[in-house]
């Protein structure tokens, strides 16, 4: 059932979308979802449990979290870009990890378009959640407490994220 559930809402995110544009949001929405008609968007659940490993699955399509420090990527360092775990779209260059010292690997900035972003209301305060824009896998939380030049930081699930190698 939760998986059902969890379905529904991520296409609930794509009806919003379209019901924005449809309502006048403007040209600037339409523009801001390339990945509207991709082929990720089309995989149900099980497929996503035959392609992830359960850790992964549970925090890409479960909203998951793993636990802080647990990460390998906390130690990557090398050039590259970080993409997600599920599908493979480029979401970070390294050149904006920095070392936050909250046990999950943070970004300043994000490649545009890589992400969607929406309301988060599992804790008691407001957060503001964020999910690959291509397959809507859940990546983590962005906050305003993050360094120069955005103020932003990207707080990562490390096992959502895949790094590759420049």
């Amino acid at each position: 059932m939760a998986n059902a559930v969890l379905l529904d809402r991520r296409r609930v995110l794509l009806a919003v979308s379209g019901a924005a544009l449809a309502i006048g949001a403007g040209p600037a929405l339409a523009a801001a979802d390339p990945y509207a008609n991709s082929r990720w968007r089309k995989l149900t659940n099980a497929d996503w449990k035959k392609r992830l490993q359960p850790a992964v699955y549970n925090i890409l399509r479960e909203d998951g979290t793993e636990p802080p420090g647990s990460s390998p990527l906390l130690n990557e360092h090398r050039v590259g870009q970080f993409v997600c775990a599920g599908c493979g779209l480029p979401l970070f260059k390294s050149k904006w990890k920095f070392d936050s010292h909250t046990g999950w690997p943070s970004f300043y900035d994000v490649i545009p378009g890589a992400v969607g972003r929406k309301v988060d209301h599992q804790l008691i305060e407001e957060r503001i959640e964020y999910h690959c824009a291509q397959c809507l896998g859940h990546q983590g939380h962005v906050f305003r407490d993050g360094p120069p030049p955005t103020g932003l930081r990207y707080c990562n699930d490390g096992l959502g994220l895949k790094f590759v190698p420049a």
